[in-house]
């Protein structure tokens, strides 16, 4: 007599179960910043050898993660800024349980490599580094980008600082940017200018400093909410939490 295994292995309705949690293997659709870029593809991996489950995740800017969500693109879960829950009709595609806090990260300059640092230590010396350089490499179209904005107006160089902005698309842009001369300095979330051929010039001072916090949560019209929750789990455990230190974030 055919077991019940071999069976439904015959008529491929074989069911596939985690290691980890006992639940039926999922393919998880993941929306993610723009700058949790390199501690999920370094987590995403550890997470489905655990658990036997699939992440396919899909990175973007707040503004685009906003019109994604809201435009009925199915999804999982989200590990995303804050920001993105600030907007009504986003907020509503989730489930109404509590979020997550994963991470959180504040704001730098670099430099390429060999450049002389300029002094950033204070809100007058970073407004004129600002000013004194040619251009600034930042993801204007985004929470973090968002944020750098406001800072060029608090220092009362909004105005002047249009000409120099060589937006970028994505956060691992910018970096690039800067290697390549196409901008004299990077400024964005420290752990996105962690990268080779640039060098911190420092942390913006502590009167325009601020955390851009990450968090996630599960999709209201998720099918595979267990095991979405088992992914935030995840990201709160040792393993993950060291990884999100090792890329330049404090995890929480």
């Amino acid at each position: 007599m055919t077991s019940p295994t071999v069976a439904a292995s015959i008529l491929g309705l074989a069911v596939v179960t985690s290691p980890v949690t006992g639940l039926r293997a999922a393919e998880l659709k993941v929306i993610a910043g723009g700058s949790m870029t390199g501690s999920l593809n370094e987590i995403g991996p550890q997470f489905e050898r655990a658990s036997g489950h699939k992440l396919v995740i899909h990175f973007d800017s707040t503004p685009n993660i906003i019109a994604r969500v809201t435009s009925g693109t199915p999804f999982d879960l989200a590990v995303v800024p804050v920001d993105v829950f600030k907007d009504d009709a986003a907020k509503a595609r989730f489930a109404p349980s509590p979020t997550t806090d994963i991470a959180r990260v504040g704001y730098g300059v670099v430099v390429r490599s060999g450049a002389p640092k300029p002094d950033i230590s204070t809100p007058d010396a970073l407004k004129k580094t600002l000013l004194d350089a040619s251009s600034v490499a930042f993801v204007p179209a985004s929470a973090a980008g968002a944020y750098v904005l406001k800072v060029f107006e608090r220092l009362g160089i909004a105005e002047a600082m249009k000409a120099k902005i060589r937006a970028q698309p994505m956060p691992a842009d910018i970096t690039p940017a800067v290697v390549k001369g196409e901008a004299e300095l990077g400024v964005f979330l420290v752990n996105v200018l962690m990268a080779q051929g640039v060098e911190l010039a420092g942390s913006f001072p502590p009167e325009l400093q601020q955390d851009l916090v990450f968090t996630a949560a599960v999709a209201a019209e998720t099918k595979e909410a267990d095991a979405a929750k088992a992914f935030i789990d995840y990201l709160t455990t040792p393993a993950a939490t060291a990884v999100i230190k090792a890329k330049g974030m404090t995890p929480g």
